[in-house]
Formats: C-alpha cells, sequence, structure tokens
C-alpha cells in the first residue's frame, strides 16, 4: 500500500531574445506561457509553488511505503516465530539482535551513514525502547501464549493506532486530529475483525496488556532521539542494548545453550534478524520519520493482512467471510487516514 506521487517538473526553460508580448497579447497569454516567458529568476518564483508542493506528498509516498513495507515484513514473520517455539528463548533472541545490529552497522558504514553515541537523556529513550520495545514485549508474547490464543495477543497489537493517534502528535510537538483518531480506531476494529477475539484468562489479559503497551513504547519512546539519530543511530542502538539484555537473560536462564539450536531455528533466526529486525525497524522509524506517529501508526493494521495473506501462501485455508471483512475495515480505515489532503 503506498501513494504514489511523481516529481514536478523542473523549472521551466527560458528561451533569450523573446520580445515582450504587447499589451492587448500579454491579457491573452496563459499564466503557464507567462512563466515561460519571464526572466530567469520569475520563472524560478514562479514554479517554486508547485515544486514545494510536491516535496511533502513524495516524502508522504516514501514513508507510506517505508511503513508498509515493514508491516509485511512483520506479519509474514508469525509462521517463522513459530518454529522457535521450543528454542532457548533469551539465546534465540540475542543471536537474532546481534545479528540485526551487526548487520545494520555494516550497510550503514557501506553507505556512508554516520552511526553517532548516545549522549546525557538520549540514553534513557533509547534504552526504554529497548527494554519495553523489544525484550519485555517479546517476553510477553512468549508468556501470554501460554495463557491465552494468539488472537488475543494480536489485537492488543491493534489498539496500537489509536494510542500512537493521541500520544504521537503531543511528543511531537502538536495536537492529536480528530480524523486521525477516527482513522486509527477503523483500522483497530477491522485488524480485530481480521484476527478474532480468541480465548483467554485474567493472566492473559495481564500479558496481553502489556503487548500493547510494550508495542506502543517501541515507536513513541523514539520520537525525541530520532531527529539527532536517524532510523539507522535508533535501530542500532536499540538492537545491541537488546542483544546484551537478552545475553544476560540468557546466561542466567538457560546457560550456553547456543549450541541447542537446530539448523531451522538458526534459519528462522537468520529471517527475523535480517527481514523483521534490521530491514523492519529501519523502515519503520523512517515511516514514523516522514509521516509522524500518528498516520505511521495506522499503517499497522497491515500487519495482520500481511499474516492471513502468509498463512494462505503457505498452504493455510483461505480466509473466512470475517477475516475479509476486517481487510476491507482496514483498508477503509488506511483511506480514511491517508486520504487526498491529509498528507
Amino acid at each position: 500500500m503506498a501513494l504514489l506521487a511523481g516529481p514536478s517538473h523542473a523549472y521551466l526553460s527560458v528561451v533569450p531574445g523573446l520580445r515582450a508580448p504587447e499589451a492587448s497579447e500579454a491579457s491573452a497569454v496563459p499564466e503557464s506561457a507567462a512563466a515561460a516567458n519571464a526572466p530567469p529568476a520569475a520563472a524560478k518564483a514562479a514554479n517554486a509553488p508547485a515544486a514545494a508542493n510536491t516535496a511533502p506528498h513524495r516524502g508522504a509516498a516514501i514513508g507510506v511505503a517505508a511503513g508498509s513495507a515493514a508491516m509485511v515484513c512483520v506479519g509474514g514473520s508469525v509462521a517463522v516465530s513459530s518454529v522457535l517455539a521450543g528454542a532457548p528463548v533469551y539465546t534465540a533472541e540475542a543471536v537474532r539482535y546481534g545479528a540485526a545490529c551487526l548487520l545494520l552497522v555494516v550497510l550503514a558504514r557501506l553507505t556512508g551513514r554516520r552511526i553517532m553515541w548516545p549522549r546525557k537523556t538520549e540514553w534513557l529513550w533509547l534504552s526504554g525502547i529497548a527494554v519495553t520495545g523489544l525484550v519485555v514485549f517479546n517476553l510477553a508474547l512468549v508468556e501470554g501464549s501460554r495463557h491465552a490464543e494468539p488472537a488475543v495477543l494480536g489485537v492488543a497489537v491493534a489498539c496500537v493506532p489509536a494510542v500512537l493517534a493521541l500520544i504521537g502528535p503531543l511528543l511531537e510537538g502538536t495536537r492529536p486530529r480528530a480524523a486521525a483518531v477516527a482513522a486509527a480506531l477503523v483500522v483497530t476494529a477491522g485488524a480485530g475483525l481480521v484476527q478474532g477475539l480468541g480465548r483467554t484468562d485474567a493472566i492473559g489479559v495481564a500479558w496481553a496488556v502489556a503487548v500493547f503497551g510494550c508495542e506502543a513504547a517501541f515507536t513513541l519512546l523514539a520520537i525525541p532521539v530520532l531527529g539527532r539519530h536517524g532510523p539507522w543511530g535508533v535501530s542500532v542502538h536499540a538492537t545491541w542494548l537488546a542483544t546484551v539484555m537478552f545475553a544476560v537473560l540468557g546466561a542466567i536462564n538457560e546457560g550456553p545453550r547456543a549450541a541447542h539450536l537446530t539448523r531451522a531455528d538458526w534459519l528462522a533466526v537468520g529471517y527475523l534478524a535480517v527481514a523483521v529486525t534490521a530491514a523492519a525497524f529501519v523502515l519503520w522509524y523512517s515511516s514514523v520519520r516522514r509521516l509522524g506517529a500518528s498516520r505511521a501508526g495506522l499503517l499497522t493494521g497491515i500487519a495482520p493482512v500481511a499474516a492471513a495473506v502468509s498463512g494462505v501462501l503457505l498452504g493455510g485455508p483461505a480466509p473466512r467471510p470475517l477475516v475479509w471483512a476486517g481487510i476491507a475495515v482496514v483498508a477503509a480505515g488506511l483511506a480514511l487516514g491517508f486520504r487526498k489532503g491529509r498528507t
């Protein structure tokens, strides 16, 4: 899902040697022709607003494309994550985030992107991302799955767009917009239909609330540091901090059990490290930086849709009518949030 906007034409060329039109002719000359025959400075001034108006739309299109791609990666990882059900979870996560961090650092170096060291309160924001969005979030998924069906945890994540629409603008220095909140609620409703409600107990509900809070924190805590560190810097620091945390948890609870990972486990970890961590993190934070947390949050509704589609591609049953209805509602919410004039 992406909004496409092509670049505007370059400034109109100026042909030297043309005489100025007579007064009667000048009144009939269209505005565009007048700009074409104007001196270079005047032509640039006439076309500057058009170029300026095109840039935000192009930036929004890139942001939507990046966020959508990130959510497709996340949604498609559901089947892969199930492979690690019997693996030592802390060790597997430490390997995953460590590999992702190494990949990000190498790519940043090859592409000339500078990764800056955090300073002062930036340590708190970045550590908060690692603790809540990566460590506690994954632990909540594991523990929550023992008391609740996956759909319960999925619905908790689906509620995040509404929170991002309310709190995100405040962290960005603006006010929440009613239209953005309404679109977020529509997307949440659609995602809930796609995933269903599922069964759970009180402990499962508590873990679902933890999943919800951690998923929101993953985006909200990044807003104050995205300006200086950018998507690449935030992703690198979050992943290496999570690697250290999971390694400590693994050493305490599992011991040196990396050798116990099977070939299927290693393949799953590799996919999660590359697609769902390194690529998805940079794409998602790029989307948040371009669109703002409120509009980027709408794109999380794509994840359950991608999960449903990937299940079919992997040989699962065709979606039920309720799932198709949910997909339609998600699409309506995205259309509401990204309709012309909102981006």
